[in-house]
């Protein structure tokens, strides 16, 4: 059984981030029409995700369950 190293999990978390934020962004501009609005979503979206997704994945790589 492998466990991700910490600085894999980091690095599995912002690239997640940007691909998720940019997703976000896109979809508040084009709901609000509004770039400045697009951005202040997606940022407040990226800094409370991206701590909420590196301890679900801390907290997942601590599980055996399905693990080959």
């Amino acid at each position: 059984m492998s466990a991700d190293l910490k600085k894999r999990t980091i690095a599995k978390t912002l690239t997640w981030r940007v691909t998720a934020s940019l997703t976000t962004f896109i979809i508040a501009w084009i709901l609000t029409g509004d770039l400045l609005i697009g951005v202040s979503i997606s940022s407040i979206e990226a800094i409370a995700k991206i701590f909420l997704y590196y301890f679900h994945e801390r907290i997942w790589n601590n599980i055996s369950w399905a693990k080959s």
